[in-house]
């Protein structure tokens, strides 16, 4: 089976941790498609000094070292990437994989009306008119393959600004040919077409003809995100309902629908809860255990667990789930990560969870802030671990890196719905950013963990499909639970999830190799946080003696 994955518009940067990810810790065969912002990429035997002709900077394009064959290559808007992930018999060798690769490629544009595709001799790629004084190329093909495992992949021209591969570049160090698009030739395919094409083509060619595919939603204007606001003020209707119509959802229950009995949970506040409370009053701290009315509170306090809110109440994001304050934050307090450590103390807590809102508005995201507080803590408590639930961090490495060198003993990031509702659901994320984000924690060494809210419109296979990719780049612990809307300014619930269903992906996940899924109605991210932790460590050494 070919797990195939529309992600849109993708930061070259996120699709190489994708990718690499899934490369090391996969075995399923997958096909990542997607468009990239502007991007010259070299190979390791480029020739920058005779074939890049630009400074990338200035020409608004970003620039990546990475491990494949060929030259300084482009890649940008109106141009369809595929990255195959695949296993296959290493004795095949590379050259054998770009001739599949090609064929893929020529059998779609012959099938879309481009019937002059083929391949050029002593030149990897796709070519109109080849062996002739036309000859021109309509695909760009650069591939690695190592232990049996493949990455990279092609790039088809279809509608891309062609100034790039020709005054900036010369695109993969060939001068002798021009290079097309399909525009340019003529063809009005659009980048949909094209993909459901490729898609169904490489299922058959590997997948043995059967595939899992998800895209995230189509926009045609993928920057505008107005839709995705939530109203303000009594009555306001949810102005993001038009997203999730475009997602395919619609509709939902009511506020005041009666809960099932199942998530009508029992809430036991005893003289430890109170006492907990009054020194979390005392050192002026957040729980998102009480912000957001966890209804796992008393249980986890019990069991020396707590999950602190860190950089204060006010996020730069409006997810449509959530509850917290969105109003402009205030300066980050520098007293916060000592006072988070003396509660810790006091708590006498054997897992802390710091939890973060995003701070758009910091250049490093506020993850330095994170790391001062994991510091302050294992100061006081060295014997209490510390795991970190985090924004994106837009996606950017050298902020992660920051965290990431303070090793909290788990790094938790949420992907929180399927790849369809990611827009919809949170307009400022994107699927491919949290699974490159938890790729590049997972690189460094880190045990990693995410979760799911269910209940927003998506469907049990769509589910089955997050978890496998949460699986191929080697996500430890992942945690899923029940949507339940906040105000009527938030995403509806589409459904109440049967514990049942629950227990299920719980059996599918740890099937797929994820070493611990905690799966239930009232699951939150925090929620059995230390026993999770200790049945992942006990997963990654077993992994790791097996490796050895």
């Amino acid at each position: 089976m070919l797990r195939v994955r529309w992600i849109g518009r993708v930061a070259y940067s996120e699709a190489l941790a994708l990718q690499n990810s899934l490369f090391e810790h996969g075995h399923e065969q997958h096909l990542l498609l997607m468009e990239h912002p502007h991007v010259f990429t070299y190979g390791p035997r480029s020739e920058l000094n005779k074939n890049l002709k630009c400074v990338p900077s200035e020409v608004g394009a970003d620039f990546v070292a990475v491990k494949r064959g060929g030259d300084v290559t482009y890649h940008g808007p109106g141009q369809l990437v595929g990255y195959p992930i695949l296993s296959l018999d290493n004795r095949l060798g590379a050259s054998a994989h770009v001739c599949g690769v090609e064929q893929l490629v020529i059998d779609a544009l012959n099938e879309i009306g481009v019937p002059n595709a083929g391949r050029l001799q002593g030149y990897a790629g796709v070519w109109l008119d080849a062996n002739t004084d036309r000859c021109r190329k309509i695909s760009a093909i650069g591939v690695r393959l190592a232990h049996g495992r493949t990455m990279h992949g092609f790039a088809i021209n279809v509608d891309p600004d062609m100034t790039y591969m020709r005054k900036h570049i010369v695109p993969c160090g060939v001068a002798e040919y021009p290079v097309t698009s399909l525009r340019e030739e003529g063809s009005n395919v659009s980048m949909g077409d094209l993909v459901n094409v490729i898609a169904r083509l490489a299922a058959q060619q590997w997948g043995h003809g059967i595939s899992e595919r998800q895209d995230v939603a189509w926009l045609h204007r993928p920057e505008d995100l107005s839709r995705f606001s939530r109203g303000e003020g009594p009555g306001e209707p949810v102005r993001m309902l038009g997203r999730l119509s475009d997602a395919g959802v619609d509709g939902g229950l009511e506020v005041t629908d009666r809960k099932p009995e199942w998530l009508r949970p029992k809430v036991q506040i005893g003289s430890e809860v109170l006492q907990i409370k009054r020194t979390l009053k005392d050192l002026q701290l957040v729980t998102v255990c009480e912000e957001a009315g966890c209804p796992n509170l008393s249980e986890c306090w019990k069991d020396g667990t707590a999950t602190f809110m860190v950089l204060g109440e006010r996020c730069t994001r409006a997810c449509g789930f959530c509850l917290i304050d969105t109003r402009k934050p205030e300066p980050p307090a520098l007293d916060e990560p000592k006072r988070v450590a003396t509660a810790v103390e006091r708590m006498g807590l054997t897992h802390a969870v710091l939890t973060m809102v995003a701070r758009d508005d910091l250049s490093d995201g506020g993850f330095a802030h994170v790391a001062q507080c994991v510091s302050a803590i294992r100061q006081s408590c060295p014997q209490t671990r510390i795991e970190t639930l985090v924004s994106d961090a837009k996606g950017d490495l050298s902020s992660l890196q920051i965290l990431f060198d303070e090793r909290p003993d788990v790094f938790n990031h949420n992907i929180e719905t399927v790849a369809r509702l990611q827009r919809a659901v949170r307009p400022s994320a994107g699927y491919a950013r949290s699974l490159g984000v938890l790729a590049q924690a997972k690189a460094a060494g880190l045990i990693v963990k995410s979760g799911l809210v269910l209940g927003m419109g998506e469907t049990t296979q769509e589910v089955d499909g997050t978890l496998a990719d949460l699986a191929g780049i080697g996500v430890d612990i992942v945690t899923i639970g029940q949507y339940l809307r906040p105000t009527s300014h938030h995403i509806p619930v589409a459904r109440w999830i049967h514990p049942d269903e629950f227990a299920r992906w719980k059996e599918v996940g740890e099937a797929l190799g994820i070493g611990h899924v905690e799966s239930s109605p009232l699951t939150r991210s925090s929620y059995h946080a230390k026993q999770a932790a200790d049945s992942a460590s006990v997963s990654v050494s077993i992994g790791r003696v097996s490796a050895s």
